[in-house]
């Protein structure tokens, strides 16, 4: 069982971790040991509220599949213990993080005083930068 939330939980019925070998360099162990995790969890399957697969469903990430399916990959820790961790760790902040309500950014304008000063200081500095010309003798 995953907790998301205080309020939502997935069962362990809704996602599906199997063992793959996995990828790249790591000598012999790598070779014959299938430590690597593949994580599918369906999105339109599972017990989420419909808030919850809305805002997934809209994410555009490659992990998401055009029928909802997260399909997550793990082979950084050594045993498949360590790597269904990560997996169900990233599983769970990708669902946080789909869900989670930003903040409403609003427009402002520079004040009257800052642009004063934002023109101010450049007009010293194009007198600094004037008296750096060539001397007439």
């Amino acid at each position: 069982m995953l907790r998301i939330s205080n309020t939502v939980t997935l069962a362990d019925w809704e996602i599906d971790i199997s063992q793959i070998r996995a990828q790249g360099a790591g000598g012999q162990n790598v070779n014959k040991v299938a430590s690597a995790v593949h994580l599918r969890f369906d999105i339109p399957r599972s017990s989420l509220p419909p808030f919850y697969k809305e805002r997934l469903m809209a994410l555009s990430d490659q992990r998401i599949s055009k029928d909802g399916v997260i399909i997550l990959k793990a082979q950084r820790y050594r045993t498949l213990e360590a790597n269904k961790e990560e997996a169900l760790a990233r599983l769970k902040t990708l669902i946080q993080d789909a869900v989670k309500q930003h903040k409403v950014r609003r427009p402002t304008q520079p004040s009257k005083g800052a642009k004063r000063r934002r023109v101010d200081k450049k007009t010293r500095k194009g007198k600094t930068k004037a008296l750096r010309g060539k001397v007439e003798t």
